[in-house]
């Protein structure tokens, strides 16, 4: 066990310190887990790593990449927001509204593509009115955080847990008897929009826009909405007893992100007389994120099988002992520490299977239900990466997107939003979790 722990230490310290090549370290890792069980180390074979790889999260990501793509260059979102501040009397609700929209559309679409979305609304909107578009861009930024977490499709580390854990769409809302992680989000959202309000206090000039932008195809907005409505559907088929049946059932949320994904490219080129939409929709897919995922599953099943998991468990259950909040506490405390310095797809990814071992030995070693601390695991990780300006890569993608405006944003900028918003998003979301599902 130790030599898969020192790799396996050695390979995460890797993806942090040379993150362009994150997938292709990840992939090594994989790859080295792969020689030890050829060599006999470990029982681990190619069939073993193929079965590990979840090929439904991979094609769900995939397809609703493409569709955002298409949404995108539909123009609805910058039209919507044109609607929104068309309608609020200054800079402070334009400024809040912004962050509000974000955040729902971060519910449904990937965080970075919701701030390159978001953000040319809100620069256009600072230069119309004068203002430093630094302070817009962050609250955007980390309002999509924050709402990435909401639902299933919501973020990368959403798919994850939902493929890990076998959730549905719907088990983010309501999920045996209770309330799911997207109440206790929106809880934390409107605490944060408190927090927005007071930070803003002082911009009180009248906004005046006008609704410029054309939507140029209303197809996009349609596919995507029936992507989750398909997708909640899909979540309450019966499971087949086998055959074909059954392994289109195992990759039903792919199949239907994917199918509808290239019926909107294919329905771009029949509108275009050109292949180039096609193309255009499978660049903008996010390849070394998906590289990434698919190599992370490989690597972490190795890590299980060499038994780095289950110590890893006994560890945390050493520290909080047999008491449900302690491991609680603990659980969203670390995640948020931890995400705001280091990226939280590898972090959840390796601490899904470390929370259900922890959760097997509580209560005695009964067990208890891990859902709880599946849900404080991805509030942690989701909302810990809005304490820094390199936490979550919405965070970096603003800050890109600015430089490249030729504004400067220093750390101090970021912290005096990124800080407060966090700490009351935190607070309150994960204090109504364990309100909602304390044991």
């Amino acid at each position: 066990m130790t030599l898969a722990l020192s790799l396996f230490v050695l390979f995460y310290i890797l993806m942090l310190a040379v993150q362009q090549y994150r997938p292709w370290v990840a992939l090594g890792g994989a790859g080295a887990f792969l020689l030890l069980g050829k060599l006999g180390v470990y029982d681990f074979t190619l069939a073993d790593a193929a079965r590990a790889v979840d090929f439904n999260v991979l094609l769900m990501m995939a397809g609703m990449m493409g569709t955002v793509f298409l949404f995108i260059q539909s123009k609805m979102p910058a039209r919507l927001a044109e609607e929104l501040i068309a309608h609020v009397p200054d800079v402070r609700w334009a400024v809040s509204v912004l962050a509000l929209l974000a955040g729902f559309i971060s519910a449904f679409v990937d965080n970075v593509a919701t701030v390159l979305m978001v953000a040319p609304v809100g620069l256009a909107i600072a230069r119309r009115l004068k203002l430093s578009p630094v302070p817009v861009l962050i609250a955007i930024a980390v309002s999509s955080n924050l709402q990435g977490a909401a639902t299933l499709v919501g973020d990368t580390t959403s798919i994850l847990l939902g493929g890990f854990a076998g959730m549905n769409f719907f088990d983010f809302f309501w999920m045996e008897g209770r309330p799911g992680i997207f109440w206790s989000v929106e809880l934390g959202a409107l605490a944060s929009l408190g927090v927005l309000f007071w930070l803003f206090r002082d911009q009180r000039q009248p906004v005046h826009v006008t609704v410029e932008t054309e939507v140029e195809d209303d197809v996009p907005t349609v596919l995507l909405l029936l992507t989750v409505g398909l997708l909640i559907a899909a979540s309450f088929l019966p499971e087949p007893s086998g055959g074909v049946l059954h392994l289109l059932y195992t990759l039903r949320s792919g199949l239907v992100c994917m199918g509808l994904c290239l019926f909107g490219a294919a329905r771009a080129c029949w509108r275009s007389r050109s292949l180039r939409p096609l193309a255009e929709t499978f660049r903008a897919l996010d390849y070394d994120t998906l590289l990434l995922l698919f190599s992370l599953f490989i690597l972490l099943e190795g890590v299980s099988r060499a038994g780095v998991i289950d110590a890893a468990a006994q560890l945390f259950h050493s520290a909080a002992g047999d008491e449900p909040l302690h491991l609680y506490l603990l659980l969203v405390a670390a995640s948020v520490g931890l995400s705001a310095f280091i990226d939280n797809i590898p972090y959840v990814a390796a601490m899904l299977p470390v929370v259900q071992g922890v959760a097997a030995l509580m209560n005695g070693g009964a067990g208890i239900e891990p859902e709880l601390f599946y849900f404080g695991l991805l509030t942690g990780a989701t909302l810990g990466g809005n304490l820094t300006p390199i936490g979550a890569s919405a965070n970096i993608a603003a800050i890109g997107i600015l430089r490249k405006n030729g504004e400067t944003v220093r750390t101090r900028d970021f912290l005096r939003i990124g800080v407060p918003f966090t700490l009351a998003a935190v607070l309150v979301g994960a204090g109504s979790l364990w309100l909602f599902w304390g044991i």
